[in-house]
């Protein structure tokens, strides 16, 4: 089974918001699912847009999952907005 994290789109008409989820590739955008990891609202203005489990997603990235052009992006920024420890 290949598995995709990328996103599934909720909300409404001209009013998009998205899940970012585990799923298998196979499936339909917004068919089933196997976790969800975080969200992202392209219409909300600066960088906290959206909002990921990191954790997760370096927990499936292991597993061998792949992220889609866009959740590879937003991946990228968190993970630069996160602090520094």
């Amino acid at each position: 089974m290949s598995v995709a994290i990328r996103l599934r789109r909720k909300g409404q008409k001209n009013r998009p918001f998205y899940r970012i989820v585990v799923a298998d590739s196979r499936k339909r955008r917004d068919g089933r699912f196997i976790e969800m990891i975080g969200t992202y609202d392209p219409l909300k203005k600066g960088d906290d847009n959206s909002l990921i489990d990191l954790a997760k997603v370096d927990a499936w990235i292991g597993k061998g999952a792949k992220a889609s052009e866009t959740v590879a992006s937003i991946i990228r920024k968190a993970r630069l907005a996160q602090p520094k420890a």
